[in-house]
């Protein structure tokens, strides 16, 4: 029975303890609530200085300097004496009037004066440079001639103008039976009184060169003349053989 009772009153004593937890912590709620809603109904009694001092938005910078005046610029008009490439009149007499001094001539150079640059004590009317300068002066300058080459290269149109004789070679008859025909180019030389000397087959037909290179020994051109003097010529000469011509 002992037992018992112990185990009834400790399930008593700690319902007890339970519910008395519970009234305080509903009890401090409730004193916390109202101590948050005091300063929200009553509004008269936060520090107003304080409430000022966080709502008040802070003062606006200072406005910026204002700029410097400009220096007025002074415009100066200046009055010109001439309008239009022509002299005007005058508004008002000037009170000072500028002299303009003219710089003196320099003295006539009479005859017995020396030529600058001159030797002291020559001739009136002495040569400019002194007697170097006379001799030199009156001494005539040559110009060196140019060298005239003794051979010279030209084209057959220049040598074709030169020509005063010209033989026509002899058509070669058995060219003629085979018909060919074509041109026999030679490598000539034209000596100083206009005859051929050096001359060398370039190309042909063998059958027509030997015909070309005799008629062209018989050719006769005029000398070419180069600075006033003849020369000997290079040149090359064409020779043509066609059936038609014969």
């Amino acid at each position: 029975m002992f037992e018992d009772s112990l185990i009834e009153s400790g399930g008593r004593l700690k319902t007890k303890r339970g519910a008395t937890t519970l009234f305080s912590f509903v009890l401090q709620m409730i004193l916390l609530g109202v101590l948050i809603l005091i300063p929200l109904l009553y509004t008269e009694a936060l520090p107003k200085t304080q409430l000022m001092t966080f709502l008040v938005a802070p003062p606006p910078p200072p406005p910026p300097p204002p700029p410097a005046a400009a220096t007025p610029i002074k415009v100066v008009k200046i009055q010109s004496e001439i309008v239009n490439g022509q002299l005007r009149t005058p508004t008002k007499i000037p009170q000072k009037i500028q002299m303009i001094k003219e710089e003196e001539a320099p003295p006539p150079m009479n005859s017995m004066a020396g030529v600058v640059g001159g030797v002291p004590g020559g001739v009136p009317g002495g040569q400019m440079g002194g007697v170097i300068g006379g001799i030199i002066s009156s001494t005539p300058v040559s110009v060196p001639k140019a060298a005239t080459p003794t051979r010279v290269r030209v084209s057959q149109g220049v040598t074709q103008g030169l020509l005063i004789r010209k033989v026509q070679p002899t058509y070669p008859p058995l060219a003629r039976q085979a018909r060919i025909q074509g041109a026999v180019l030679l490598q000539a030389e034209i000596s100083k009184d206009g005859t051929i000397q050096n001359l060398r087959l370039i190309s042909g037909h063998p059958m027509l060169t030997s015909a070309a290179i005799e008629a062209v020994k018989q050719w006769r051109y005029k000398p070419y003349i180069l600075n006033g003097e003849p020369v000997e010529v290079e040149t090359q000469i064409t020779v043509n053989f066609t059936l038609s011509g014969g």
